[in-house]
């Protein structure tokens, strides 16, 4: 049995650089795309429509876990090599599209049916009409559940070991097997994680509270 040693703690440390890289990663390119989606679910055109709530129902009604299998082993089956990083970064992006995409998609919903119908009396058409009237207020409305989002996605990073990434899950598990103390281990990566996620969760708390009293 040995101690926790510089060199481990710095392993830890490395797993824990890749979580938040992948956390920013899968984030901002769920961004995007989650913009792109909750903008076809709302588009006028049919076809567009249904495409996107198929996607978000698939992704949303899969487990992030099968689609990080799906992701590695399935383009593998293409002939074509991806690396365990790229694998789980595409996996990331897609499930954060389809729940930023839904989250957006509900905002954009919720704002009065006058917001929509004074921009088209203006002669705005779609896109214009999205970037200039709805977008800036459906966003901020979104803040809170896009937090909430974050904390879940960063949390989701754990499954990158799956498919033999090293983030910070995997380096507990490395750490804990070379010195035979996985509560210790374990104990201080459910610290981290919980560093990183408890202020998130208390910064949307407040912004929502905040949001609702400026509505009242």
């Amino acid at each position: 049995m040995t101690t926790l040693n510089w060199s481990q703690f710095l392993l830890l440390m490395s797993g824990l650089q890749w979580t938040l890289i992948l956390t920013v990663t899968g984030f901002v390119g769920g961004a995007i795309g989650g913009l792109l989606i909750a903008l076809s679910r709302s588009s006028e055109n049919a076809a567009l429509s249904r495409f996107a709530w198929a996607f978000i129902e698939v992704f949303r009604g899969t487990p992030l876990l099968m689609q990080l299998f799906v992701v590695y082993y399935g383009i593998a089956l293409l002939d074509m090599a991806i690396s365990p990083w790229a694998a789980v970064a595409v996996a990331l992006t897609l499930n954060a599209s389809a729940f930023l995409g839904e989250i957006w998609r509900g905002s954009i919903q919720a704002l009065p049916r006058g917001q929509i119908e004074a921009a088209k009396a203006l002669g705005l058409h779609y896109w214009p009409r999205m970037g200039s009237v709805i977008l800036p207020q459906a966003l901020r409305l979104s803040i809170p559940s896009t937090i909430g989002f974050l904390v879940q996605l960063l949390k989701g990073t754990s499954l990158a070991a799956i498919v033999g990434f090293t983030e910070l899950a995997r380096s507990g598990t490395i750490v804990s097997n070379l010195t035979y103390k996985p509560l210790l281990v374990y104990g201080i990566v459910g610290l981290i994680y919980f560093l990183l996620c408890w202020p998130l969760s208390i910064m949307g708390r407040r912004l929502e509270t905040r949001l609702a009293r400026a509505d009242r």
